[in-house]
C-alpha cells in the first residue's frame, strides 16, 4: 500500500494533502485537508474537470487530423504532439492527486510531482 502524504494543521486536523492541478513557478502546490470544501478546493475540482475535458477534446482533434494524412506536415505533427503532451501532463497530475487522496499513490510534497520538461524534442530542431 502506498504512503499517503499526511498533514496535521494547527487545529489538529489530520489528512492527506491535496495536490492541486496547478504549479507555482514549476513547484507543486498542495492544499491542506482542512481546506476540503473551500473555494480553492472547489476551484481545483473545476480546473481538474476542465483539464480532463480538454484532454478528450484534444485527443479527438488529433485523431481527426491524423485521419487526413494529406494535411499532415512537420508543423501540424509538432502541434499535435505538443498539445497531447500538455494534456497528458495535466491528466496525469489529476490522476496523481486523486490517487494520493485515495491512498493508492505515493508522493512527497517536495518531490516535484508532475514536473514536465518544457524543452522541445530534438527531432523538431
Amino acid at each position: 500500500m502506498a504512503n499517503k502524504v499526511v498533514h496535521e494543521d494547527k487545529g489538529g486536523n489530520v489528512g492527506s494533502l491535496r495536490l492541486l492541478p496547478w504549479t507555482n513557478e514549476g513547484k507543486a502546490c498542495w492544499l491542506s485537508p482542512a481546506s476540503d470544501g473551500s473555494a480553492i478546493s472547489a476551484l481545483a475540482d473545476v480546473m481538474e474537470a476542465e483539464q480532463v475535458r480538454d484532454g478528450h477534446e484534444v485527443l479527438a482533434h488529433a485523431r481527426r487530423l491524423m485521419e487526413g494524412p494529406d494535411q499532415l506536415n512537420l508543423h501540424v505533427l509538432k502541434f499535435i504532439a505538443v498539445r497531447l503532451a500538455e494534456c497528458l501532463s495535466d491528466v496525469l497530475r489529476v490522476a496523481e492527486s486523486r490517487g494520493i487522496r485515495l491512498g493508492v499513490a505515493d508522493s512527497n510534497p517536495s518531490d516535484g510531482v508532475g514536473e514536465v520538461s518544457e524543452e522541445e524534442p530534438k527531432a523538431f530542431e
